[in-house]
C-alpha cells in the first residue's frame, strides 16, 4: 500500500479562482512616508485598492477638523478604524467645482454619526466623470449619494 495523495485540479483552481476573488474586495493599503528633506514633517498619505484593481492615493484627515471647502474637486473617503488599526469605509463620495457647501456639511455630519474618524482626500482625478468612476470602484452597494 503506497502512500498517493490524490490531488483535485479542479478543486484547487477554483480555490485559486475564490482566493483571486477575494483580493478584490475594496481595501486599504497603507503607504510608509518618510520624514521630508529639511526636518519637515511626514505627509499623512494610504491608498486604497478599488475593486478594478486601481490604486487611488490618498491625504489622511482628521474628520473632526476638517473644513468642508477643502473638498472641492475630490473624492472623500470617510474612515473609521477598528481597534488594530484596519480602515473601514463609512462612506464614500465625489466632490465637484459647484460650491454645495451645505451638503458637504450634511454629509460631514452624517459620517462623523457613523463613526467616521478620519477622512481620506483623493485629488488626482481629473473632471467629474473620472471621480465618479473612482467612486463606483471603492464604493460599496449602498444607495448613498455619488456626489455632493
Amino acid at each position: 500500500m503506497t502512500n498517493r495523495r490524490a490531488l483535485s485540479w479542479s478543486a484547487a483552481l477554483r480555490d485559486l479562482k475564490d482566493d483571486r476573488l477575494r483580493r478584490q474586495d475594496v481595501r486599504e493599503e497603507r503607504l510608509r512616508t518618510a520624514q521630508g528633506l529639511r526636518g519637515s514633517p511626514a505627509l499623512a498619505l494610504s491608498a486604497w485598492r478599488g475593486r478594478s484593481g486601481r490604486r487611488y492615493v490618498v491625504g489622511v484627515h482628521p474628520a473632526v477638523e476638517f473644513d468642508p471647502e477643502d473638498m472641492s474637486d475630490s473624492v472623500a473617503i470617510a474612515v473609521r478604524r477598528d481597534g488594530s488599526g484596519i480602515a473601514q469605509m463609512v462612506s464614500v463620495a465625489s466632490s465637484g467645482e459647484s460650491p454645495r457647501e451645505h451638503l458637504r456639511r450634511v454629509w460631514l455630519d452624517r459620517v462623523r454619526k457613523g463613526g467616521a474618524t478620519e477622512l481620506h482626500i483623493h485629488r488626482l482625478a481629473e473632471d467629474e466623470r473620472e471621480r465618479g468612476a473612482i467612486v463606483d470602484d471603492l464604493r460599496s452597494e449602498t444607495a448613498e449619494p455619488r456626489q455632493f
